[in-house]
């Protein structure tokens, strides 16, 4: 039960707010060295790691090139006009329904279709701006950072908890796995299909975090609450 140890130091580096990165590494060595591990060891299954999640690499070679590519030629605007031409729709609402539409694709395994990276700065983020705008007038540039920042959580919260709807995700297996460890047989789609209410819960929760959202950029518009973006 040592080996656990490396978790209590995650828990601690992040909370005291030192560098992810260092955390993550310490937390491994933590961790090997308890399992008898030697450093060189410890730095092989960091280079194993690596080598077999390479899509991470690609996302820096092709993804984001492509989207600085994308910006350059106005795609951010593009999303800005078309979200301005229609009625009736806010920031919240927008976000409700791309949440929706995120939590829908990620429980049938297409999490990489989207993301921060990929929809959220270019398209999404955007997209929200203008609907508050439209809305409620220009907004401050303060006003702007909430709404980019409501954005890209409105992400984070539709994946992790509708990603583990998809039965072939490596956390579900790995989970199987532990159980059966400790003699528990557990057939994935079991757990899959508990992740259901979860997700369900989380949209409704957080649904409500976007309408009071709303509430608060409406309460904040007024003559005065016009900006420059940054």
């Amino acid at each position: 039960m040592l080996i656990l140890l490396g978790v209590g130091v995650i828990v601690v580096g992040f909370a005291v707010g030192l560098n992810p990165l260092l955390v993550v590494v310490i937390a491994a060595f933590t961790s090997g060295l308890l399992a008898h591990m030697t450093p060189l060891q410890v730095l092989a299954a960091f280079g194993h790691a690596y080598n077999e999640n390479r899509f991470v690499s690609i996302a820096y070679l092709v993804v984001l090139p492509l989207v600085g590519t994308l910006e350059r030629a106005g795609v951010r605007e593009q999303a800005a006009r078309i979200i301005a031409r229609l009625r009736g729709v806010s920031a919240g609402r927008f976000l409700i329904s791309y949440m929706v539409l995120r939590q829908l694709t990620t429980a049938i395994g297409l999490m990489s279709i989207a993301g921060q990276a990929q929809t959220i700065r270019p398209l999404v983020a955007p997209m929200a701006e203008a609907a508050a705008e439209r809305a409620n007038g220009p907004p401050a540039p303060e006003t702007r950072a909430a709404i980019r920042a409501m954005s890209a959580a409105t992400d984070n919260v539709a994946v992790f908890f509708s990603e583990d709807i998809f039965v072939a995700l490596g956390s579900v297996l790995l989970m199987v796995g532990f159980l059966a460890s400790a003699k528990i047989v557990m057939d994935p789609i079991r757990l899959s299909v508990w992740a259901i209410p979860s997700a369900l819960a989380a949209l409704a929760i957080h649904a409500v975090r976007l309408l009071l959202f709303d509430l608060r950029l409406a309460r904040g518009a007024g003559p005065d609450a016009g900006g420059d973006a940054p």
